[in-house]
């Protein structure tokens, strides 16, 4: 006999009894970003492999080790994107949606990348990614991390989270400051590890972010950034950091927080929390105005942040104030042939005259007392019992399966659907 197949490592399934609060997650972001007017945006999972070189860079993890790319019948180089930021810029200039124009986008789903699998992070993990172009000022800055705030709030999960900013300047201060982290490092290089020696010659900047603890008191007498920002960065973060002070928004600056590829200026944020161990992250984001031009635009303006799903998913189970709805309302029991018939035909009676009612209808058969079982597995609030005896009086029998102060009715169905409108709360 063959040996069942399995999924791929690091490519999970979403069970049944998992995906209402994936459901419940996805409902929250998608309430949240239209309250700020944010537009969704369905992109390609599969792009050229050159945008990914041109967007992340050659030389990174990412591109050397983590990319899913493949060969096509054609012979061109395909990958499965393993971000969304460069698809969703190539889609803008593509379609000519950055001429004179501003932009809050937004996209949802899956991203591939091959790295070791661990609690929150996989080889197939979704992504939510909000993007905005056109806006040059910190107010739009400003809005995405009140947008975030806001959405930790509806989730239940705020007191988890802390924001954390920092500013990296233009293009033009941050090469004059890598020059003078490198001659840093380059002193120290017997306190450097092996990934920090790598980093030197490709991105210096991200030394300063390293987990190695034995590397914290060399990178904490390292330079600073901000000594090396101009007028026009400094102005930009302390009007961020002002807007935040006045609606009551709590932050830490964190000076060692950065970003590897040139084209991030001015801000760089990340909602971080410590209740998931080494996986702290939960959302980054930062200004990317020169991302732009790499993927041949003209200059223009943009920032956005990226969050993973099943990070904030961990980071939603360690809480357990959510209350999740059933996935079914109404279960319906249906004894007898007749009743069977009678059933299908009520059952479509009451979808149609309340709409957003969750009604089961029980099918295969089986006793009375197996399928009661099932209706109170099912979750449902309420159970519609129909037999023979039901269908000749032209009633259904309710009751209710979760409150005991509500008596068992036979009534009419035009009744019992008054009487569902009433008693159950749709979502």
């Amino acid at each position: 006999m063959a040996n069942n197949i399995q999924a791929i490592r690091g490519m999970h399934d979403v069970l049944p009894e998992q995906t209402p609060l994936w459901q419940y997650a996805e409902r929250s972001l998608r309430e949240v970003l239209g309250a700020y007017g944010y537009s969704e945006i369905r992109l390609p999972i599969v792009e050229k492999t050159e945008l990914f070189k041109r967007s992340i860079g050659e030389v990174t993890d990412i591109v050397e080790k983590e990319m899913y790319t493949f060969d096509d019948r054609n012979g061109d180089s395909l990958t499965l994107r393993p971000e969304g930021t460069a698809g969703c810029l190539r889609a803008c200039l593509e379609h000519g949606l950055l001429h004179n124009q501003v932009h809050r986008l937004w996209y949802y789903g899956p991203m591939y990348r091959h790295e070791r699998p661990q609690k929150g992070r996989y080889r197939q993990f979704f992504q939510l990614g909000v993007e905005t172009y056109g806006m040059a000022g910190p107010d739009i800055d400003a809005e995405l991390i009140l947008l975030m705030d806001r959405l930790w709030k509806k989730l239940g999960i705020r007191d988890k989270v802390r924001l954390q900013l920092n500013s990296l300047g233009t293009i033009a201060e941050r090469s004059v400051y890598r020059e003078s982290l490198v001659s840093y490092f380059e002193g120290h290089l017997e306190q450097l590890d092996e990934d920090s020696l790598r980093r030197l010659k490709t991105n210096p900047l991200r030394i300063l972010d390293t987990k190695n603890p034995a590397m914290q008191e060399v990178v904490a007498s390292a330079p600073e950034l901000m000594a090396y920002l101009g007028e026009d960065s400094l102005a930009h973060f302390s009007a961020i950091m002002a807007t935040l002070d006045d609606l009551g928004v709590d932050y830490e600056v964190n000076l060692r927080l950065v970003r590897g590829l040139d084209y991030y200026s001015k801000t760089v944020f990340e909602w971080v929390t410590d209740e998931l161990g080494s996986q702290g992250t939960v959302c980054a984001g930062g200004r990317y105005d020169g991302l732009i031009e790499q993927l041949g635009g003209k200059p223009n303006h943009a920032v956005g942040f990226a969050m993973g799903m099943e990070r904030l998913l961990a980071l939603m189970e360690t809480q357990d104030t959510v209350q999740l709805a059933s996935p079914v309302d109404v279960y319906m029991i249906r004894v007898g042939v007749v009743a069977e018939q009678q059933g299908l035909r009520d059952a479509e009676t009451i979808r149609d005259e309340i709409p957003g009612l969750k009604l089961q209808v029980n099918c295969g058969g089986g006793s009375f007392k197996s399928q009661f079982k099932k209706a109170d597995k099912s979750g449902a609030e309420f159970v519609i019992i129909l037999g023979e005896d039901e269908v000749s009086r032209g009633e259904v029998s309710v009751k209710s399966l979760r409150n005991n102060q509500l008596e068992q009715q036979n009534m009419s169905l035009p009744q019992a659907i008054e009487f569902l409108v009433a008693q159950v709360k749709l979502a």
